[in-house]
């Protein structure tokens, strides 16, 4: 089941602030670029620079409905961007990408990640945040939902693969239709992407060929779920419960989604994952899909995670886009590091690291991430400078077998909380 009132696009008004790990204060970081709109993934190309993705803000064009029906238009623009960090300075290499965005530029759908092959061709993973059905009946022809490769020096890109019709022809999961591809990962000759929406990890070859699903993930349900005050404001009103509505239901089905994707020393993949409303503290989890494409809970106990990767030795980095549920409206999030011998550690809390949406190790080690991710204007990219880190008692690995999860809602259940299909 997917839920109405889940937002694909949930980088626009996630926000948090609190966490139990303790914060390394000893690590700070500084700003490498700025003013950037819906930054999102970030990648060092064979030229030793690194880029960065930016969504765009949409514009004055066509119009699609949210992907859960509820809530203003996300409206087309051409002001997506790739931008290139170079010597200290930053510039937008690839420029005119599609982009889908709310009236006031946030929720947008547009580039949202960027690799690079091992000939330093780029691939960029476009997302959509939206009903693969109303793409190219409202909007015509754009590449908004798929993976695209560009050529920098023409400013001008090819499409690779349709992840948005994949989820329209196929539906992997069998829910409701929807598709706004996050994470990308270059393996070899085949592209690996998570697309959140459709709720499914996916692979094609770079020619384009063979597109297929992998996986899905199951669906989550919460035991006696913390709901925003009635009244509270919310993009989507459904979220929240009316002055009128029924005390809370004691157990509540979420659609947690993939939202990035990081390959192992041993060539496994590694999904994080970011729960859907009412965002719960301590619900996120990271999957590890085996050659069986079976997803298994490898880590849990995270809040609304949005992106992970292995340094050289084999420890994985999680990126948390906010310690506390999002509906809260606090900005800071969390980069927890997960030794081989599970061992968690908080190498940066708070402390200015905002709504962080994407991370990237550098080849000399230094970590750098997306800050203040999923806002028009403000997204910038930090580099991490002396990362010490404090260790986390009391947190192990969830190595736990994940059985599918067949649980449907009441047909009874007050649509306050939950508007099923």
């Amino acid at each position: 089941m997917k839920l109405k009132q889940l937002t694909i696009t949930f980088l626009t008004f996630c926000v948090a602030a609190f966490s139990g790990m303790k914060a390394a204060k000893a690590a700070s970081f500084k700003v490498i670029a700025d003013n950037l709109n819906n930054a999102g993934g970030l990648s060092f190309g064979a030229d030793g620079n690194l880029y960065v993705t930016e969504a765009g803000t949409g514009g004055n064009g066509a119009c699609v409905p949210p992907s859960s029906g509820q809530g203003d238009s996300l409206c087309y623009g051409t002001n997506g961007a790739v931008t290139r960090i170079k010597n200290g300075k930053q510039e937008r290499v690839l420029t005119g990408l599609p982009s889908i965005a709310l009236p006031d530029g946030t929720g947008a759908g547009g580039a949202n990640d960027i690799k690079f092959d091992a000939t330093g061709k780029p691939y960029i993973l476009v997302g959509y945040a939206a009903n693969p059905a109303d793409r190219d009946r409202n909007l015509g022809n754009t590449d908004l939902g798929k993976i695209i490769t560009a050529d920098f020096n023409t400013n001008s890109w090819t499409s690779v693969a349709d992840l948005a019709n994949y989820e329209l022809a196929n539906n992997p999961d069998g829910k409701d239709l929807a598709s706004n591809p996050l994470g990308l990962l270059i393996d070899g000759n085949t592209l690996v992407a998570v697309d959140s929406g459709a709720n499914d990890l996916l692979s094609v070859q770079t020619d384009g060929s063979n597109l297929q699903a992998i996986t899905t993930f199951p669906e989550d349900i919460l035991t006696n779920p913390v709901f925003p005050p009635s009244g509270s404001p919310s993009n989507e009103p459904s979220q929240v419960p009316s002055q009128e509505a029924a005390a809370p239901p004691s157990q509540f089905p979420i659609q947690a989604v993939p939202s990035n994707i990081a390959k192992s020393l041993d060539g496994t993949y590694y999904i994080s994952q970011f729960t859907g409303f009412p965002f719960p503290e301590g619900g996120a989890k990271i999957y590890r899909v085996g050659a069986d494409g079976k997803p298994t809970v490898y880590a849990d106990n995270f809040t609304q995670l949005t992106d992970l990767e292995f340094d050289p030795t084999g420890n994985l980095y999680a990126l948390q886009y906010a310690n506390q549920s999002a509906w809260k409206g606090n900005l800071e999030g969390s980069l927890i590091k997960i030794a081989t011998d599970g061992t968690r550690t908080t190498l940066l809390s708070g402390n200015g690291l905002e709504s962080p949406s994407a991370l990237a190790i550098g080849a000399d080690g230094s970590i750098y991430i997306t800050n203040r991710g999923g806002r028009p204007g403000v997204g910038q990219v930090l580099k991490i400078e002396n990362p010490k880190s404090v260790p986390e008692p009391n947190f192990t690995l969830g190595l736990l077998a994940i059985a599918a999860l067949g649980i449907v809602c009441s047909q009874g259940l007050s649509l306050t909380f939950m508007q099923p299909k």
